[in-house]
């Protein structure tokens, strides 16, 4: 499964050192170009989803150091503000370093209960729920390197490999290995990565 700093959601940034790591790693999958005051101006998408992944960052390092209340209560101000406004809803401690969000327009959810690997990609409509009505607190792990495309569903308790690639509006409701391909309703394989 995928391992990032700390598999425990306890454990993930923990210091100063963990949040720089996760912030240079998040900003790798933005090509290392942090969206500059052309992009706040022009109200260009990418300068929110970095944003939001950032105050997210944020909110995760003084929610589990409780080094600053003040500064905490900032970060998720801005990061609630942010999710509101792009329809992102993504619990601190649920994804790895390397996290990278393409395009808004749809509604992403990601439930709290979630383990997501490192360098994961999701597109717009993405969701993380529950398989029944009630709250089921189920897990879902997800490896390293994985891409979620359009739409996708994940419902249970559910481990998803490591480089697996999840077609558009593809509903997973089973363990999928690693290095697969799937799509469908319900998802099967595809095929696998060579």
């Amino acid at each position: 499964m995928g391992q990032f700093v700390g598999t425990n959601k306890e454990e993930m940034i923990q210091s100063r050192q963990n949040l720089k790591y996760y912030l240079l790693e998040d900003l790798k999958r933005f090509n290392n170009n942090k969206p500059n005051l052309k992009d706040r101006i022009l109200h260009n998408e990418v300068w929110y989803i970095y944003h939001y992944i950032r105050h997210l960052r944020y909110v995760e390092y003084y929610k589990n150091t409780k080094r600053s209340k003040i500064l905490f209560l900032y970060h998720w101000v801005k990061y609630k503000r942010l999710g509101f406004k792009l329809r992102f809803t993504i619990y601190p401690n649920t994804v790895g370093p390397g996290f990278r969000i393409y395009h808004t327009g749809d509604f992403v959810h990601i439930k709290p209960t979630c383990k997501i690997g490192k360098n994961c990609t999701i597109l717009p409509g993405v969701v993380f729920g529950n398989k029944y009505k009630d709250e089921d607190n189920s897990i879902v792990e997800v490896g390293d390197n994985c891409y979620f495309g359009l739409g996708v569903k994940i419902f249970g308790q559910v481990k998803i490999g490591n480089n697996v690639t999840i077609g558009a509006n593809a509903v997973i409701t089973k363990d999928i290995p690693d290095n697969a391909i799937v799509g469908g309703i319900p998802a099967k394989i595809i095929r696998f990565k060579q």
